[in-house]
């Protein structure tokens, strides 16, 4: 490892786990608990939602995720679930007493009481993960990255937005998605950071690809994510977010931006506006366009390969803590994950089947 590669390593916290503060008398982080633990302590609701039994005379359960800056743990209340429903909201704070228990070999939370918490009880920052890489360092590799650019109309292009302070500090403090890849504090910055640093020995072995609309790219694709997500306790989609999605609005401001800077060519406004519709890939993950130029097809894959990397990292950091050979089972993925440690479960004792 170089000297420059040692100062924008990760500062992770022990695991993999993004970085926490200190949170004494404020309960247990979620990735301490143990199985047949009690606790109490603060976290985030996820995904409450209200089911049948399967004796529906029986009436109905809540199931939600807690969430802490070290992950998330499925949890039950099984009594009094429609008045939980009136009080657990998405993305709330909550004080809760439960017990950890045990369920096809992975931990839940059985929740015992609970209520909303009260601002200045809990310290914020335990509720929000966030990178575990150097902000300061990916924020001087991203502006490097700006500086470098030497086509004078992509530089002019880059710069309004990332010399723009309300812009550069938002790009800089935003998770990347909400769920499923770089979902916490300085995600977007951290994804580009990477997709900057994936880009480098592709450059050198394709000198064919234009190093300058790439890294235009990079910068630009997700740009639209500032409008997209709103940002507190939780990561919320606007209206705008749900309506138009990212793509779109990622395309409507670099094409608003282009329309400012005097002598744009238009070559080149096609060729950026290409790469951003087409950084998804593929018309079923919401693309408009499938990539057509050699630079929207470098920036498509390594979106990708950044973007599942995490995914999976995210996946098995919690399973590689508990020392378990498998994560749970994913919705999304349609699988389990190896982690290659641990001394856990196997697949068919988990009860999961590919």
């Amino acid at each position: 490892m170089t000297n420059s590669d040692s100062q924008e390593a990760t500062a992770t916290s022990g695991g993999g786990f993004p970085a926490c503060g200190d949170f004494a008398d404020q309960g247990p982080l979620l990735a301490e608990l143990e199985a047949g633990q009690e606790f109490i302590g603060f976290y985030l609701a996820r995904n409450p939602r209200l089911d049948p039994f399967r004796d529906p005379t029986k009436g109905k359960y809540m199931r939600l995720q807690l969430r802490d800056c070290t992950g998330t743990i499925q949890a039950r209340i099984w009594e009094g679930a429609e008045d939980a429903a009136e009080v657990i909201k998405e993305g709330g704070p909550i004080k809760v007493a439960g017990m950890v228990e045990v369920y096809n070999g992975q931990k839940q939370v059985q929740i015992q009481r609970y209520r909303p918490a009260r601002e200045g009880e809990f310290d914020p920052s335990r509720l929000l993960a966030t990178t575990s890489r150097d902000p300061e360092a990916m924020w001087a590799r991203v502006m490097a990255a700006v500086h470098g650019v030497r086509d004078p109309h992509l530089n002019a292009l880059l710069r309004a937005f990332f010399d723009d302070i309300d812009t550069a500090a938002r790009f800089a403090e935003i998770p990347a998605a909400r769920v499923i890849h770089h979902p916490y504090n300085s995600g977007l910055l951290e994804h580009c950071y990477e997709l900057l640093r994936l880009a480098e020995p592709l450059l050198e072995l394709y000198p064919e690809i234009d190093a300058d609309l790439l890294t235009t790219g990079i910068l630009l694709h997700d740009i639209g994510k500032l409008e997209e997500y709103a940002y507190g306790y939780d990561v919320d989609v606007t209206v705008s977010g749900k309506l138009i999605g990212h793509v779109v609005l990622s395309e409507r401001r670099v094409s608003a931006a282009i329309g400012r800077i005097d002598g744009f060519p238009p070559k080149r406004e096609l060729e950026v506006i290409h790469m951003i519709l087409a950084h998804h890939g593929r018309y079923e993950w919401g693309s408009p366009r499938r990539p057509k130029s050699l630079e929207a097809a470098a920036l498509h894959y390594l979106d990708n390969l950044d973007a599942q990397v995490n995914r999976f990292n995210l996946l098995l950091a919690p399973a590689r803590e508990n020392g378990e050979s498998w994560t749970q089972y994913d919705r999304l993925l349609g699988r389990v994950l190896y982690t290659g440690e641990g001394q856990g479960l196997s697949v068919e004792e988990n009860g999961y089947a590919e």
